[in-house]
């Protein structure tokens, strides 16, 4: 029965409007501020032109102006045309602050929903994809709150009082110049769905082209000795084609959008000046009025214009915050339990554990139709040495996921110490179990850095003690500044070999209680791994090790040999067990002495390193269990 895991917490809202609404909440209070600061610089942008209609009107079109009514006003006009900037300063400067913090909280909790997601959601999505969000994507978003918000709060409030201003001095004229709104709201209907659908057009080949970008640069080895740079170059350029053209019809698209508000505007303007020339010449309507009306025209058709230039930003912020959204309601498949087992640790923080590994009746698939593991039972005992050998697509890395628990069972269970590993939590069950894989992961920074992974509770000794054990010491010490080297991205200034004994120093100073190596010599050479081989009785004394073989000689000497053929456990026992049932190990060992001559004979001379040799019986092909209790099925 599967164990009872805690529900996802992830909260999934419905809207991207709903996602980038749930971050302004801390920040309420500041955008208050802001709200007032822009009302305050509206205030002084829509006061000026009726400072200028009262002068007119009621000074400098009089027979005797007062002088000191005009210096009252001019010095008001004075007194506005400097607070706005203030204000509008302030605004810009706490919205621009609010933006980046938010943004900011976007992209940790991103790249921290992504550091939660199973192994599956990263065979599913390219990484290209991946980057776009992280980078691009909350890019996008910022703009939203650093441009967006404040083109609509500002502009918006704009609007508003130059209509109020309008209607006060004369509402039968403000009548005549709204006529075009009602032009303007349909304009930006019959826009809004081309407008979004170019931007998740160009979107959608900016990740493909990062994407393609991705690919080439992580495999370029293989382009240049395949001699395919003109078919990977003509690859990007038809990609980059593609993107162009997505951007092209996204330009056309927002310039047409822009320029139907100018021509409006213009019309607005011309209206006015026909209708209102008229009145002033019969004297039904001051002079000032219509000034004052001319000007607030101009300024209540720029902040539309602004606005719906911010429309194309709104429609990116829209379409980024979607995929972003996508993401973080992608439930994590590896759930952490309700009621988790509690892991001791001993002085030094490693976890203490037996290291047994059972399997029982284990299924999995990615959909159910297609099963790679098919009832596979293992007992290996604590401290166990323990290989898993298969042709290509047995099923044998699938298998280490499953122990590690990159992946969950479908069928069946993995249990360590007895307890199903999803009882564990994901940070204790990774304490307890270390792989180290084919291809090695390093990062930025310096080779002690990539031993401990950056972890300073891990002193120069235990790094130091590791890299002897894993026999990569040596090349430590010749690097221009030993442990301290800076690593180039990747390690790509270190050979496959040296890259792989830093993985090995790497599981041997975490002093996990079980060890996987999956396929961990594959890149090694000759000499390199017979180093690796004579440490690897070292490395294994009192841990469980697990050992994905590609070069059988690695695991000749295992407690257990375990044969896997199409998702199941076909064969198992000691090498010369095996070797003498002439089945599938052997058939193995004939065509990997037949392509690795030699192999065998430079294997060290170390028996059963657990001291406790096991007396093995042959397992008959037709199912009989192992004295291990092994219960693969033939």
């Amino acid at each position: 029965m599967m164990p009872k895991q805690a529900t996802s917490s992830t909260v999934t809202p419905t809207t991207p409007f709903v996602r980038l609404y749930s971050y302004t909440r801390a920040h309420r209070r500041t955008l208050l501020g802001v709200l007032g600061l822009m009302a305050l610089y509206n205030a002084t942008v829509v006061v000026r032109p009726y400072l200028i209609k009262v002068a007119i009107d009621q000074d400098l079109l009089r027979p005797h102006p007062h002088l000191s009514d005009l210096i009252e006003i001019g010095a008001i006009y004075l007194g506005a045309s400097i607070i706005g900037p203030l204000a509008n300063f302030g605004q810009n400067w706490f919205l621009q602050s609010v933006g980046q913090t938010i943004v900011r909280r976007i992209r940790l909790d991103l790249f921290a929903h992504l550091l939660n997601l199973p192994m599956r959601f990263f065979d599913e999505h390219s990484t290209g994809r991946l980057i776009t969000n992280v980078v691009n994507d909350t890019t996008r978003v910022s703009q939203f709150f650093t441009n967006f918000l404040l083109s609509v709060g500002r502009d918006g409030l704009t609007i508003v009082l130059v209509m109020g201003a309008m209607v006060v001095m004369d509402w039968r004229l403000a009548l005549v110049s709204f006529a075009v709104v009602p032009v303007v709201l349909g304009v930006a209907v019959l826009f809004r769905g081309q407008l979004r659908r170019s931007y998740e057009r160009t979107r959608s080949e900016l990740s493909r082209l990062i994407g393609n970008v991705a690919e080439n640069l992580s495999g370029m080895g293989v382009i240049q000795a395949f001699a395919q740079e003109p078919k990977q170059q003509a690859g990007f350029d038809s990609r980059n084609q593609a993107y162009l053209a997505a951007n092209v019809i996204q330009f056309r698209w927002a310039v047409l959008f822009n320029r139907s508000f100018d021509l409006l505007g213009n019309l607005a303007v011309a209206l006015m000046m026909w209708a209102g020339s008229g009145a002033v010449l019969d004297r039904t309507l001051p002079f000032g009025v219509l000034y004052a009306f001319i000007t607030y025209i101009q300024q209540f058709f720029r902040p539309i214009n602004t606005i719906t230039q911010q429309w194309n930003t709104l429609q990116s912020a829209l379409v980024s915050a979607n995929r972003i959204g996508q993401i973080l309601v992608t439930p994590s498949n590896m759930l952490e339990p309700a009621h988790p087992v509690e892991v001791s640790y001993d002085s030094k923080g490693h976890p203490i554990s037996s290291g047994q590994v059972v399997l029982e009746h284990v299924g999995f698939g990615y959909d159910p139709d297609t099963k790679i593991l098919r009832d596979v039972s293992m007992t290996i005992p604590a401290g166990a040495f323990v290989g898993v050998v298969g042709e290509t697509g047995a099923g044998k890395s699938t298998l280490i996921g499953m122990i590690a628990r990159f992946y969950d069972v479908t069928e069946g269970a993995v249990r360590i110490d007895g307890t199903d590993v999803r009882l564990y939590r994901q940070c204790d069950i990774h304490r307890i179990v270390t792989v180290v894989q084919q291809e090695v992961n390093l990062f930025t920074g310096t080779v002690a850095d990539n031993i401990r992974l950056f972890r300073q509770d891990i002193s120069w000794t235990q790094v130091k003690s590791a890299a002897q054990l894993a026999g990569a010491h040596g090349f430590i010490r010749r690097l221009p500044q030993g442990y301290r080297t800076r690593l180039s991205p990747h390690g790509s200034n270190l050979s496959l070999g040296q890259r792989q004994l830093l993985a090995f120093a790497r599981a041997i100073v975490l002093e996990a209680r079980v060890l996987i190596l999956d396929e961990a010599t594959a890149n090694l050479d000759s000499e390199t791994e017979q180093l690796v081989q004579a440490s690897l009785a070292q490395i294994s004394q009192g841990r469980t090790t697990i050992v994905i073989a590609h070069r059988l000689s690695t695991i000749r000497r295992a407690d257990c040999i375990y044969v896997m053929a199409e998702g199941r456990v076909v064969e198992s026992g000691s090498h010369d067990t095996l070797m003498a049932r002439h089945g599938t190990y052997a058939r193995l060992v004939q065509a990997h002495v037949g392509s690795h001559h030699g192999d065998f004979q430079h294997f060290p001379d170390w028996e059963n390193h657990s001291g406790n040799p096991l007396k093995e019986t042959p397992m008959p092909l037709s199912g009989h269990p192992h004295p291990w209790k092994t219960g693969g099925s033939a």
